[in-house]
């Protein structure tokens, strides 16, 4: 994944391997995952876990392998700043 920011006085490429997430969802704290089952409705509160997230990214990047190249999120504001995701 690649995320271009610019700005007046940032011009900033990010890549970001989608490996990452997986490894992001490994590192987050259970206090995290408590907040997220707190804000899901009741009977669907408790399957929320940790193994759950992470078989939900596993499988999304096996997905979004496929769309290499495809822009998620694509934005330019009138001063100029430019925001752009892509697969």
């Amino acid at each position: 994944m690649r995320i271009i920011i610019r700005s007046k006085d940032v011009n900033m490429r990010l890549p970001v391997p989608l490996a990452l997430a997986d490894a992001a969802v490994r590192f987050l704290p259970e206090a995290v995952v408590e907040d997220l089952r707190k804000s899901v409705p009741a009977p669907y509160g408790e399957v929320i876990t940790k193994e759950l997230l992470q078989s939900l990214v596993r499988e999304c990047r096996m997905v979004l392998k496929e769309y290499k190249g495809l822009e998620i999120v694509h934005v330019e504001a009138r001063d100029g700043t430019f925001v752009s995701v892509r697969l």
